[in-house]
């Protein structure tokens, strides 16, 4: 029998990572079976989806409150089907408040999980570390700052550095290629790019979207040689996109295809924190980062989260590199004076291109999805 991997990936960036991981099994002749939560690209690949990365990527705790039901079901089958299958490891990505639940669960059945892509629990309700501790063999993390945090607590842990890396390419940094890319899609040299990445889950799109939508209008009255592009994740349909854009009539290009090369093609972006903000960063491209969450969850983020930035990138370098709007102050007015600055002040824009250069010297060698296969394969 085929040795048995569970995979919790339930948000966007975890899916995609996971399918990495499994791709990286295939090319080493590894044969082993898959199931658990992803996506359809991971089930294409072979994995047997017991929840859908697509449904059940919610925000906050307003959100899980309305998804409870739905959550608590896939909670319940996945425990059957582990109790069932008894799979040599389970790989726990992201999504703290279901996978650390898990974690006790599984534990309790004496079958062993990892953490890859670590909750941010340096970040926030810090006393989460303990039951990583508690019900994980070990956390593969991804920045250099989460090792000294686990280190002082005593959490087995590995440092692999960041899987973002190994897709980098320096291609797309080329400035010819990047224009070549462009008039594809009828942009000209003396035309500007600006993008908007309002969010891989549907709440966050229900969150970002307009407020992006009337940003970028303003900015296109403005500037008469700027361009708009919406950038289209992949847990999002298109179809479903276009509906939401059914109103705007400001004129704009959708695209959908890898994240790195759809954004290797702007020149400046609206993005909603996440990952999607380090992915911006490596390609150098200047950035506002906005977050708005539903009141209630807004209420709790504010009284547990205990960091002076929210962006990924301004966290990795300390300091506010790329300006941060979340809540009410993430409103078209603010996003509009911030997103225009880059626009009309080429020396301001340089500087900050200058410092996101910085950002791969942060985040450790390219090879961080090898380095957790061969960290699991003993156990396989």
């Amino acid at each position: 029998m085929k040795p048995q991997v569970m995979i919790i990936a339930a948000e966007a960036s975890s899916a995609h990572y996971a399918l990495k991981l499994m791709q990286h099994w295939k090319s080493k002749a590894k044969d082993y079976s898959y199931f658990g939560v992803g996506s359809t690209a991971m089930e294409e690949f072979g994995f047997e989806r017991f929840g859908k990365s697509e449904e059940m990527a919610v925000v906050g705790v307003a959100e899980i409150v309305t998804h409870y039901s739905h959550l608590k079901g896939i909670f319940n089958n996945l425990i059957e089907q582990a109790s069932k299958r008894r799979p040599e490891v389970v790989i726990l990505m992201d999504y703290p408040e279901f996978n650390l639940m898990l974690a006790k669960k599984l534990h309790t059945l004496g079958i062993k999980c990892f953490y890859y892509i670590s909750p941010q629990v340096w970040a926030w309700r810090k006393g989460r570390v303990q039951t990583i501790k508690k019900y994980c063999k070990k956390a593969f993390l991804l920045f250099p700052f989460e090792a000294e945090f686990y280190k002082s607590k005593n959490v087995p842990y590995e440092f692999v550095g960041h899987p973002l890396l190994d897709e980098f390419n320096e291609d797309l940094l080329n400035a010819e290629k990047i224009q070549y890319n462009k008039e594809k899609y009828g942009i000209n040299k003396n035309e500007k790019l600006l993008a908007l990445m309002p969010g891989s889950r549907r709440g966050e799109l229900d969150q970002h979207l307009d407020i992006q939508l009337e940003v970028a209008k303003r900015l296109l009255l403005k500037h008469e040689h700027l361009r708009l592009a919406i950038l289209v994740a992949p847990t999002i349909a298109k179809d479903e996109m276009l509906e939401r854009l059914d109103n705007f009539k400001s004129p704009y290009i959708l695209l959908q295809d890898d994240p790195n090369k759809m954004i290797s093609l702007a020149d400046y972006v609206l993005v909603a924190s996440g990952t999607a903000t380090l992915m911006v960063g490596l390609l150098q491209k200047p950035m506002v980062i906005m977050y708005r969450l539903k009141w209630l969850t807004g209420i709790f983020a504010k009284f547990f989260i205990k960091v002076k930035y929210f962006g990924l990138v301004n966290l990795i370098l300390a300091k506010e590199v790329v300006p941060e709007r979340k809540q009410d102050e993430a409103n078209p007015d603010e996003l509009f004076l911030l997103m225009d600055r880059f626009i009309s002040d080429s020396v301001y824009t340089k500087a900050v291109v200058e410092e996101l250069k910085k950002l791969p010297l942060y985040l450790g060698e390219k090879g961080a999805t090898e380095r957790v296969a061969r960290s699991l394969e003993p156990y396989l």
